[in-house]
């Protein structure tokens, strides 16, 4: 188990409107990152992501981290994070998992340094996965000493919806509930883990699409005039609107590229993203209507 990597266990989506406020679930707060395992033995520490992959070269943080845990043998889950002000910016760590030149990766950690924001533990001297939550998390906090490389995420007993809309107030992704009994089950996706997340709407023009499979290039309207793509969406659609979508789409074809049609900037529509990456464009996007009403006349016709 050591020093392999593991398949973590993964979580369900919750509906928002069924968050449970009893003792017994947990709720932490969604982090934005990479999902890591830390593997300590003594004076070495490895970072494994999700899919298995060894990044321990990449965080030179882990150093530090390996002081932080106070137990000679853990495996920790984790989420790797950058924080601004308190948030964790996906972009920033992601841009962290990019690099593989030394110079440019010791340069990181000052201008994106690393966290680890701990929220279980598989295994100390022994394996710890069929213990109750509620234990392993007893168990977390006896082994960390929190650092600036290495946090424990807060956690509330019940009251998921207090902590759902103080999370979105703070501009965060959203929280996640866990039942407090829960045992850990690697590599399996359980509905005793569910997400909530905070999505938000926004106006946008469909500047073209294509086929196969289905998806809208959704953008908006610069300063200059210009449009700048922000998003692709595949998800959403219902068929009637991909019906009436394409009878006005055949009248507002301005170039095809291979098997992407681009459209004259006049047909509007609503999506539903998750937040906006540091370039302006949209992650976790869906297709939430047609604004039909601002259908403009076609230049070309």
């Amino acid at each position: 188990m050591l020093f392999t990597p593991i398949k973590p266990m993964l979580l369900h989506m919750g509906n928002n409107n069924e968050i449970v406020d009893d003792i017994s679930w947990l709720y932490e707060i969604k982090w934005d990152g990479w999902r890591i395992l830390l593997h300590k033995k003594y004076d070495s520490v490895e970072a494994y992501t999700r899919h298995g992959n060894n990044v321990t070269a990449k965080f030179p943080e882990l150093h530090s981290v390996g002081k932080s845990i106070k137990e000679d043998i853990a495996i920790i889950d984790c989420e790797g994070v950058v924080l601004r002000n308190g948030l964790s910016v996906f972009d920033d760590f992601n841009y962290r998992g990019r690099l593989s030149n030394k110079d440019k990766i010791n340069q990181a950690t000052l201008t994106h340094p690393a966290t680890f924001i701990a929220f279980d533990v598989l295994a100390t001297d022994s394996n710890q996965t069929n213990k109750p939550l509620i234990e392993r998390k007893d168990i977390l906090k006896s082994i960390v000493e929190p650092s600036d490389n290495l946090l424990i995420t807060p956690s509330v007993i019940g009251n998921g919806s207090n902590a759902f809309e103080i999370t979105k107030e703070k501009g965060m992704e959203g929280i996640i509930g866990k039942r407090s009994n829960s045992v850990y089950k690697t590599n399996h996706r359980s509905k005793d883990w569910l997400k909530y997340k905070h999505f938000k709407l926004m106006d946008v023009v469909i500047l073209g699409y294509k086929e196969n499979p289905f998806t809208m290039i959704v953008g908006v309207n610069l300063s200059n005039g210009k449009y700048r793509p922000v998003a692709s969406v595949e998800f959403g659609f219902k068929p009637e609107e991909k019906t009436a979508f394409r009878e006005i789409a055949k009248q507002i074809i301005s170039k095809v590229e291979r098997d992407l049609i681009w459209l004259e900037p006049l047909l509007h529509c609503k999506v539903q993203y998750l937040e906006r990456t540091a370039s302006g464009s949209l992650r976790i996007v869906s297709f939430k209507g047609f604004d039909f009403d601002n259908v403009l006349e076609p230049t070309n016709k």
